[in-house]
Order: C-alpha cells, then structure tokens, then sequence
C-alpha cells in the first residue's frame, strides 16, 4: 500500500497461501503490502530483481482488487472535495416564507406593521376577563408544580434525570474511550514537504522519550531530499523533525523531533505474534487530514501476505506479512498506531484494498471497504531500532532470485539474477543448502508459500542469522533443507 496514494497499479497481492495438508483451511484471499498491497502504489517493473543475493523484484501477475499504501493527504486536500467545489462551508439557509403563504416580503426577520387598534365593544371585555382568568389559572398550576417537584412528588413527572454529569462519567480502563483517551497525546499528525513544495500529511507514534516517532516510510518519503518534516500534537504544539532513517522494503520510518519536549510518553508496545482473529482493534490517525480520529475494530486475518508501492516511479515495493483489520483505514492513517483493546500497539496502519474504481476524496483516493493492512509490531520494532542505532534497514536473505510471477504454484528460483547475475547467490545460504534456479519453494518452516512475493514478506519477519527450514519442489519431487538466513544492508 502506498502511502496515500491512490490508484496506482501495485503488485496485486497473492492468491491465499495454500492450506497444507495438516492444517485447518485458513481465510482465503491475501494482499501483500511488504506491505501488504497497497493502494496507490506502483507495481515493480517486471523482469527487474533485488540486490544479487536478495529476492527480485518484478511485477506479480495478480488478479483482483489492488491494494494499495495509504497515500499521504496531499496539503490542504483533506481527500474530501474542496472547499469551493464542495460549497463547504454551505451558504446560509434561504429565509423561508412563512407557512400559509404571503406576500413576498411576508418572510422569517421581515419588519412587523402594528395592526391598526379596533374598536371597543362588549366582547373586548370578556376577552380580557378570559385572559385573566387563564393567566390566573395558569399561575395557581404553576405554583402547585412547584411545590409537588419541591416535595419530591414525581407522581406527575415522566422526565428521568442521570446520576451523574458527563465529565463524571468512570469508563473501564479496557474501554475504547479510555484506550484513546492514554493514547492520543503521543501521536502525531505528521506532513512532509519535497523541496518543490510536494508533499502529504500521514500519522505516526512516540516510540521514546528521546523524541523519535515511527511511522511509514511513504509517508516520510517526499522530505527524504531537503524536504521540510513537522509533527503535530493532539493538543496543537507543532515541532520540526528530521528523519533519522527509513526502509523502504519494510515501509517503516523513524523521524526525530527537534527541540522535543521533556514530557513524551511512548506508546506501549504489544506482542502481535500473539495477535489472534477476533481480537479488539483500535487505529487512530488522520484519514483525509482529520487529525485524531479513532476508528475500531478487529483482527480479520493475520500473516496476510501483502506488497505495495509508494506510486512513484522509482519505487520498489514493499511486502509485509500483514495484520488485516476492518476498523476504517484511510488516506491519512499511514504510520498510525493500531493498537490492541488494553492500548497497547501491535501494528503500524499501512495499506488499505480498495475497489477499482476509487472515488472518495480528491485525486481519485479511494476510502476504507473494510479491509486494512498493518505491519505487525515486532517486525516494526526490530527495523525501527536498526534505523536508530545504524540509520540503515537490514533485511534478512535467503541469497536467491525468485520470480513475483504468480502462477509458479510457490516462489520459483529465476534461471538468471538481476543483471545477468547467478540466481543463486555463490556462497550465500541457498547455495549452500543446495538450492537450485527452477526449485520452487512452497513452505518457510510451516508457513505456505504460494508467490515470490509472500516468501519476501515472510523471510522479512526474521532477522539475519535465523535458522528456517525449505520445503521445495524439483522435478515434481518435494524435498525439505534447513538454512541460516543472511542479511543485506540498505535498500539499494
């Protein structure tokens, strides 16, 4: 999914990992967006791979509805029509003519002509003693009212007062409104400029009290060269920052606040391996520029393997074995925290499937159909602290090529790398197990490989040095080695 872009073709996601054998079938369906796909973003030109070593990238062959990164709002487009095509604010109301007709000047505010007095008669008189009497009557049922509610008397009362007043309303600790309540203060409305006054507005979170916040790399991505950063609190208090490094792979993005304020309180981080379908879901950021806006939801899928794009043309893609949630996601809420029903963050809101037609919004953006991706917490966290301490992403290896082309059946080892370079890494851990240009790789440990692009995202979930068993077919023949995965620095 890119950032807040819309619109654009992005490697369509994978087909649903094949269910094995020995495991209950799963949700069908799955995006990528290295991000899971996201919309808006580009696809990766075909043929081209990644780094000799690293797994090529390339245009999947997918079907289906194209999902995207959430696109950053572009400046003083909200996503929603402008002000003027829009007519917002409306005009004042036509002043009505009042009912029963009228002349044309007989309308709400029109200046009122004392009726001339009529004559005096016996009738007059009665009139008034009625009025009189009614006025009479009308203060002796008042004065009982009053002393029937004075003695508590609601015999005649159907009104039902509150025990309490809103501002002293106890909400559980677990509740949505107490969750956003502890979390809204630490994040951020983030807008990133270009040096030719481009740029969007996007989300993210306090990662510490050093000032650092993370958010996604395309959101970030238009200040990278000489670009202006600023980021804005819930409670107005807007700060300069500059990014400390980004993954483009990954879509994360770690930025610092200048001059940052003493008192930040960094966002609880959770667990999402732990994550489960069905689980409470709470997102906050800022979908088409409406700064702290918290939407909920639930886990609809998890490890849905997602690739997106930023949408420009010299973007590759990112992949991501996602968190999928149906709480609203918009243009906006890219690099916003999702967080779990006790607060704490165990995604980062990146990439949103949308239907083909966009409409929502400005420039095409399409809106949330209920189907969010977000990068899980524990990846997030491991690349967010390499881009602190080295200022450079390192992404985890097998040392081969594999095609994005969908129809492989699994991640199929191309005859030939980037370049015309060797598929196969000399030396680099595929070799070393054996692996070979044609073997089509079906499963990570247990995890279903159906693409090139879902064993990306899935080898992306380890760190370097982490040892993975491969089960691949060669010639029609399934055979299993395990491996040391390796590392590259850097997303060139």
């Amino acid at each position: 999914m890119s950032t807040e872009n819309e619109g654009t073709a992005v490697p369509p996601a994978p087909s649903a990992p094949p269910v094995p054998v020995d495991a209950p079938a799963s949700a069908p369906g799955g995006a990528h967006e290295g991000h899971p796909p996201i919309a808006g973003g580009p696809a990766p030109d075909a043929g081209s791979a990644p780094p000799a070593g690293g797994p090529a990238y390339g245009p999947p062959q997918h079907e289906g509805a194209p999902t995207t990164q959430l696109p950053p709002v572009p400046p003083g487009q909200p996503g929603a029509p402008s002000a003027a095509a829009a007519g917002w604010p409306p005009p004042p109301p036509v002043t009505p003519v009042y009912a029963g007709g009228g002349g044309a000047g007989d309308v709400w505010g029109a200046s009122y002509q004392q009726p001339a007095p009529k004559p005096k008669n016996g009738r007059g008189g009665l009139i008034a003693a009625v009025l009189v009497a009614a006025l009479v009557a009308g203060g002796v049922g008042g004065g009982i009212g009053y002393q029937l509610a004075r003695n508590g008397d609601s015999g005649g009362s159907t009104t039902v007062s509150a025990a309490t007043s809103g501002g002293d309303v106890k909400r559980d600790n677990g509740s949505v409104a107490s969750v956003a309540a502890r979390a809204l203060p630490s994040t951020v409305t983030i807008e990133a400029e270009s040096s030719n006054g481009q740029g969007g507005t996007g989300t993210g979170f306090v990662f510490d009290t050093q000032g650092h916040i993370v958010t996604n790399n395309h959101v970030v991505a238009d200040a990278v060269d000489g670009g202006k950063l600023t980021a804005t609190f819930p409670n107005g208090k807007k700060y300069d920052a500059e990014i400390i490094g980004h993954a483009q792979g990954y879509d994360v993005a770690v930025i610092k606040l200048k001059n940052a304020p003493s008192d930040l309180k960094p966002l609880a981080l959770g667990d999402s391996d732990k994550v489960a379908v069905g689980d409470s879901t709470i997102a906050i950021g800022a979908p088409f520029g409406l700064s702290n806006t918290v939407t909920t939801g639930i886990i609809s899928a998890t490890n849905r393997p997602v690739a997106s794009s930023d949408g420009s043309s010299s973007s590759k893609a990112s992949y991501m074995s996602a968190l999928q949630t149906d709480a609203s996601i918009n243009p906006g809420n890219s690099g916003g925290p999702l967080l779990d029903s006790q607060g704490a963050v165990i995604g980062i809101n990146s990439a949103i499937q949308s239907s083909s037609g966009g409409g929502l919004g400005s420039g095409g953006q399409s809106g949330s159909i209920g189907l969010g991706f977000a990068i899980p917490i524990n990846q997030a966290k491991y690349v967010a602290q390499q881009l602190i301490k080295t200022g450079k992403p390192v992404y985890a290896k097998i040392g081969a090529t594999v095609s994005l082309d969908e129809a492989t059946g699994g991640a199929k080892i191309t005859d030939q790398g980037a370049g015309g370079s060797s598929a196969v890494e000399s030396g680099g851990p595929a070799a070393e197990a054996g692996l070979k240009p044609g073997d089509v790789i079906t499963k990570l440990d247990d995890r279903v490989i159906d693409s090139g692009p879902t064993l990306i995202g899935e080898i992306w979930t380890h760190k370097p040095g982490d040892k993975v068993t491969i089960t691949y077919q060669r010639g029609g023949k399934p055979h299993t080695v395990e491996l040391t995965l390796g590392s590259r620095a850097g997303d060139s």
